[in-house]
């Protein structure tokens, strides 16, 4: 499987528009394929903007037949506004990520219908009766089969496109294709490896409980080294094609379905970072939980089913990416004829506990930084800002803030998941001191 090569710049400029209600409405009607999709006359198609991301105008479109989601990437960060310019070849990069993801994981991802580079536009299925991972998680909702359906994304997108799977030349092709991505990369790199950690115009945070932590993480050379390893990894280890935006607010569910949208932050990087969002976005949801009770302790048994699913997420996704890589690979790593025999084949499958062990250190060390940027930075979760009392969301904040600390300096304390699970289950009571 080839990729194909990536625009050089923003496609077609002077061909590119915001489209609004009527103006997408004419689009669609004038492709067939979307159109006859729909079903009905156009005019009674019902378009409403949903977009409530960063970064995008996101439509519905429910016709006579059929409905469709319509994004459109926006020339410049939606939640900043013009002052905020940023490449429309974006969506290239998106709909390049979820093709190739529906290859690598069937059924896990929206399919895509149509593709417009000059408008920067991708229409999509539908996902109904889906509801946003957080929003299901912020009310306190159990999700069955999630850990099947993410671990299985995982393992397969990042396995199937790492140097354990392909030949060197095709994953060298992967690379070149999504290398132009740098603009969403640079996003990543100052927003959650940069800019928490120093005054930046962007920061904010629950102040006042907040203000004294926010001063000690500028001031703390030891976590400074700590992320500047983890950025330095993120610029410098194109490991697999990785997601780049995998939290809970990129996944939709239904008790019986999983499906991963917005990938536009897909380029070629380390594996850790994609399982790290994950498991720092539950941990958050566990920590945040307090916040939402309306009785104490009416969500402790929500928050043991959130830590027993962050344990399972690392141990299934490591069952399923090692039982890939046992299957056998063509990949141009660990050649196989280096490891012929019964001793060959034992000294392999030791190198590959030792590979998924570096592995978890690397999620560790990545969770711990997608904690802090979501507290701290810019973009934050509704996990904590939809806890109403500003007091109550800075504590959970704090003992999240803590944990995070925590993993980053002290990764010999993590050596397993479990061992971040216990960590975050104590500090479930801890109380900060405001007063200092």
């Amino acid at each position: 499987m080839t990729l194909q090569q990536a625009p050089s710049g923003t496609p077609r400029q002077k061909e590119y528009r915001i489209l609004r209600d009527a103006d997408l409405r004419a689009y669609l009607a004038g492709i067939p394929a979307l159109a006859a999709r729909l079903g009905g006359s156009p005019d009674g198609w019902v378009i409403t903007e949903v977009g409530d991301g960063n970064l995008n105008l996101v439509f519905i479109v429910r016709g006579g037949e059929a409905g469709l989601a319509v994004k459109q990437a926006l020339p410049y960060v939606r939640l900043v506004g013009e002052s905020w310019p940023l490449p429309l070849s974006r969506s290239h990069y998106e709909y390049l990520a979820l093709t190739h993801q529906a290859r690598l994981a069937p059924g896990l991802v929206p399919a895509v219908f149509h593709q417009d580079e000059a408008l920067a536009l991708v229409a999509m299925e539908l996902l109904e009766p889906h509801i946003i991972l957080r929003r299901g998680l912020v009310s306190g909702t159990r999700y069955p089969h999630f850990v099947d359906h993410i671990t299985t994304f995982m393992a397969r997108t990042l396995f199937l496109s790492s140097d354990l799977a392909v030949a060197a030349a095709q994953k060298k092709e992967g690379i070149a294709a999504f290398c132009g991505n740098h603009a969403l990369c640079k996003i990543t790199e100052d927003l959650i490896f940069t800019e928490p950690y120093c005054q930046a115009e962007q920061n904010r945070w629950t102040s006042p409980w907040l203000d004294a932590t926010a001063a000690s993480f500028r001031e703390d050379l030891e976590l400074h080294v700590a992320i500047s390893r983890l950025k330095l990894k993120f610029l410098s280890r194109p490991e697999a094609l990785i997601h780049g935006d995998l939290h809970t607010g990129s996944i939709m569910v239904t008790d019986s379905d999983t499906r991963v949208i917005d990938p536009e932050f897909a380029f070629y990087g380390p594996i850790g970072f994609d399982v790290g969002a994950i498991l720092a976005n539950l941990v958050m949801s566990c920590l945040a939980s307090a916040g939402h009770e309306r009785a104490p302790g009416e969500r402790r048994s929500f928050e043991a089913w959130v830590l027993e699913t962050t344990e399972q997420v690392w141990t299934e996704f490591a069952r399923k990416f090692v039982g890939l890589w046992r299957a056998g690979s063509a990949g141009d790593a660990y050649p196989a004829a280096l490891f012929e025999g019964p001793a060959g084949q034992a000294r392999l499958e030791a190198e590959r506990q030792a590979y998924m062990g570096r592995l978890f250190r690397d999620t560790v060390g990545f969770a711990a930084a997608k904690i802090i940027r979501r507290i701290l930075g810019l973009a934050h979760n509704i996990d904590f800002e939809l806890i109403d009392d500003p007091k109550l969301r800075a504590t959970c904040e704090a003992r999240s803030l803590r944990l995070a600390r925590s993993m980053m300096l002290d990764a010999s304390s993590f050596p397993t998941i479990g061992a971040v699970t216990k960590a975050a289950s104590e500090l479930r009571d801890w109380q900060p001191d405001f007063s200092r």
